[in-house]
């Protein structure tokens, strides 16, 4: 079985190849020698972002001695030189992911050092509290009062290996707005942060909702992302200014260039796919948005637009930004989240269980091609003409087979579906029917394929459920199993 093979009797599913249709539509200098993660930056002027990062405060539990004797972590453990590796982790990570870290270089090894700590916290309040256990015997004892006092602030706590048995673990671990990484990897303090910075990117994106007829603003609970909604009209009209804009052109001989195969659109059709691109771009930063979601079946259904945007969101989403369909508010929120922690794009799919072979068959007209990461090689695609219309363009999108994905939706701010499973299959369309990008995934621990929850839940590569899980302990998230 070949790595990205389509389940097709087909013996070649692709009517024109990459190489045949450049040499009859020509390709830009420009194009040629253009990235896909360099493209944004070099045709648009930069993204809205917000101005600065969380700030953490970081300190170590450990009581005043130069070393230990007797019980765990050992005498042979460095206390001086194992706080200077953490600083320094936490350090670099923090630069890395532009979180604002303070560090607290005086150990918290008293109930009075607690207090002080606790009463800077309440005059000078953080994002969110890193603390470090390096200490068996007593540090325990603080970390637990401080999670009684801390209020609602989120708190990360690190146990490297040798600082807590099972039985450490039972209070502070399972508090609310607390997650406990207790491994010997040193690494994973920059899990730590990462977590915090997701949760702060969350609160900060702005989602440019295109739908029905209203200009408002409103802030989910709890993730407290802004859903800014401006009238259906606004896409048609400034997808109308783009014309043959240079952007559009390049970007669309980048589509050409990197396609595996073109199988219905014109050259035409991808240069009205690469505009949609140019008017979302446009309108996110005009509404200061990071994000874009829209009512683009509607606009197609009546005609109001010559071109869904599937490869908008395409490139939307491999640059680590969201192009949702559908207005799909939690979808849009799960996009946004799988990018901030995870550091790769999700594929929202329609979800159609196949009951012989008790798989999840899942299915969309857009799909993302940086699977792996956002700075990986992209996954091979075809250029398509959109499914449900037979216009436009749309990606089929190849999945590597026998690849480990996560399954991940938001059921609103407050709940969130999880599983995790396996690529079986790439469906051909035709001769199925379905959407272009069609995936087929063995779930784990799901008996039935009818029972799997929600829809418009997102494929991703890798099992990133450890990351969702610690985000929903963390910040009041409720996990379900899918």
């Amino acid at each position: 079985m070949k790595t990205h093979e389509l389940r097709s009797p087909s013996p070649c599913p692709f009517t024109i190849s990459r190489r045949q249709f450049l040499a009859t539509a020509g390709v830009s200098a420009l194009a040629l020698k253009i990235g896909v993660l360099d493209f944004a930056s070099s045709v648009f002027a930069e993204d809205a972002k917000s101005a600065k990062g969380p700030t953490v405060r970081a300190a170590f539990m450990h009581p005043r001695v130069e070393k230990y004797w007797m019980g765990w972590p050992g005498a042979s453990y460095d206390i001086a030189g194992h706080q200077k590796l953490y600083t320094e982790t936490l350090t670099k990570a923090a630069e890395k992911l532009g979180v604002a870290l303070q560090v607290v270089q005086e150990p918290i090894a008293t109930p009075a050092d607690l207090d002080a700590f606790l009463e800077k916290l309440k005059s000078s309040p953080v994002d969110g509290v890193l603390l470090t256990c390096m200490d068996l015997n007593h540090a325990w004892d603080e970390i637990d009062t401080f999670v009684a006092k801390r209020g609602t602030i989120p708190t990360v706590i690190f146990s490297p290996m040798g600082t807590s048995f099972t039985g450490h673990l039972q209070k502070s671990a399972r508090a609310p707005g607390v997650f406990l990484g207790a491994t010997q990897d040193v690494d994973w303090l920059t899990t730590g942060l990462k977590l915090f910075k997701a949760s702060w990117q969350m609160k900060t994106t702005r989602i440019l909702v295109i739908a029905g007829d209203k200009a408002e603003d409103r802030t989910l609970e709890i993730v407290g992302t802004t859903l800014h909604h401006v009238p259906r009209s606004r896409f048609p009209e400034e997808l109308k200014k783009v014309q043959d804009s240079e952007e559009a052109k390049t970007l669309a001989e980048w589509f050409t260039k990197e396609a595996k195969g073109i199988r219905e659109p014109s050259k035409n059709d991808i240069l009205n796919a690469a505009k949609t691109y140019v008017a979302s771009r446009r309108l996110m930063a005009a509404e200061n948005c990071q994000a874009i979601t829209m009512d683009c079946l509607g606009l197609v259904g009546s005609r109001q637009i010559p071109c869904p945007p599937c490869m908008a969101w395409l490139k939307l989403l491999d640059e680590g930004q969201v192009g949702c369909c559908e207005a799909d508010i939690g979808a849009a929120i799960s996009l946004a989240l799988s990018s901030y922690l995870c550091d790769r794009p999700g594929f929202m799919q329609d979800p159609a269980p196949n009951t012989v072979n008790n798989t999840l068959m899942g299915a969309h007209c857009t799909c993302p091609t940086k699977l792996d990461g956002f700075d990986k090689p992209h996954e091979p695609f075809v250029l398509r003409s959109h499914s449900e219309s037979a216009i436009g363009v749309s990606p089929q999108v190849l999945w590597r087979l026998g690849q480990k994905v996560t399954l991940m939706k938001f059921e609103g701010p407050g709940t969130m579906l999880l599983g995790t499973g396996k690529v079986v299959a790439n469906i051909d369309t035709p001769p199925s029917g379905g959407c272009r990008t069609s995936v087929e995934v063995a779930c784990d621990d799901i008996p039935d394929c009818r029972d799997v929850k929600g829809f418009h839940q997102l494929f991703m590569y890798g099992d990133m459920s450890h990351l969702f899980k610690a985000y929903g302990q963390l910040f009041g998230t409720k996990v379900v199993h899918i």
